[in-house]
């Protein structure tokens, strides 16, 4: 019950009074931040507190253990990464393993630089800890949006025989690039991309 009451209060909610966030999203985001810059061990209310600037106490009273922090912390990245994903598929068009690889250059760009580098930061210190904690792991289950149906569509139109697992398979794999260059740094090369389309159209009848 208590976990419960945790679940309900770690939500976010969206904006607020004038178009602002909430107080929840607020917090969400500093959390995010505090996760990013301090790792796992550094995320405490304190901390989120002072990111985002309100008064001591403000986190607990909001989000009262670290479950429902973590929970809250876990649901706005997902957010954040759904709405960059959807606003992404809804731009871009894809008529060519050219435009793919130049999507996926833009994709890598915004996981590896900015706000964007601290948000996968997050991202993979909260992959980690969802090994553990199976809510964490539901939440980040991957989800469809226009980004995905994007590519999905070019793999099937190109004749690839299994385009839901070829796209969950290159969308793996650039997770897993985005992994390695967040962690080792380095440039990922135009070559490497066009070689993870390839690899996502072989066998494909349109080409």
């Amino acid at each position: 019950m208590r976990r419960d009451q945790d679940q309900k209060q770690g939500g976010t909610g969206g904006a607020g009074e004038a178009g602002r966030p909430d107080r929840r999203t607020v917090l969400a985001d500093a959390a995010i931040g505090v996760l990013a810059d301090a790792g796992v061990r550094g995320l405490t209310h304190r901390a989120v507190d002072a990111a985002a600037g309100l008064p001591a106490g403000t986190t607990s009273a909001y989000l009262r253990t670290r479950q429902a922090l973590l929970t809250a912390l876990v649901r706005r990245l997902v957010e954040l990464d759904q709405g960059e994903l959807q606003a992404m598929g809804e731009r871009v068009v894809i008529r060519s393993s050219g435009e793919l690889v130049q999507g996926i250059a833009e994709l890598m760009s915004h996981r590896l630089t900015g706000e964007g580098r601290r948000r996968s930061l997050a991202r993979y210190a909260c992959a980690v800890e969802s090994v553990r904690d199976p809510e964490l792991r539901e939440i980040l289950v991957p989800r469809e949006n226009a980004g995905r149906a994007v590519v999905r569509a070019f793999l099937a139109d190109q004749g690839v025989a299994d385009p839901d697992g070829r796209t969950a398979t290159l969308l793996a794999c650039i997770d897993g690039l985005v992994f390695d260059r967040l962690v080792g740094g380095g440039e990922t090369g135009v070559d490497e991309l066009q070689g993870l389309v390839a690899a996502a159209l072989r066998g494909a009848t349109g080409r």
